[in-house]
């Protein structure tokens, strides 16, 4: 994406001591944004986290809040609406609906640690037409696991990892 294309996007830092979001290398979809506050989460526990940044994002643009990868994988932490949507007419605080998954471990945030990631994209809108039926598809009805597992995307030419287990 050129300069030309990119969005400005306003911040309003609500509590001075936050950074404000930032991308980590060029090139990076995701900005990191830091939690504002001190957070202990139980196993299996939930709670909204303020950021201390609230966001003008321009018309036809929208901000999806996004989990770090990095946190999923070492803390079993996620984001409970991932991704979240900061929508271009929202002038509050972002706030990030953090969930600990892990069944044993407590985890720990300190204020300023990075919680998540912010992703910009142009989005745009819909009219909505009532009909009696639908068009045709070749999809037609078929969700929520219609397609089937893993199982059925793997043929014989995939190779086996050691133990014969799959490389997936």
């Amino acid at each position: 994406m050129s300069d030309a294309e990119r969005p400005t996007v306003l911040v309003r830092r609500l509590d001075a001591g936050v950074p404000l979001p930032r991308y980590a290398h060029p090139g990076d979809a995701g900005a990191d944004l830091a939690t504002a506050e001190d957070v202990e989460l139980a196993p299996g526990q939930r709670r909204l986290v303020r950021t201390g940044i609230a966001l003008a994002v321009p018309e036809g643009w929208a901000c999806f809040v996004h989990p770090r990868s990095g946190l999923a994988a070492r803390e079993g932490l996620t984001i409970v609406n991932a991704p979240g949507t900061v929508d271009a007419g929202y002038r509050g605080e972002v706030m990030v609906c953090l969930l600990n998954t892990d069944t044993s471990r407590t985890v720990i945030l300190r204020r300023g640690d990075l919680i998540a990631q912010l992703v910009f994209q142009s989005v745009g809108s819909a009219d909505f037409a009532e009909v009696d039926t639908l068009p045709a598809s070749a999809r037609g009805t078929g969700g929520h696991g219609s397609t089937g597992g893993v199982i059925g995307w793997v043929d014989d030419t995939i190779p086996t990892g050691e133990g014969g287990g799959r490389n997936l």
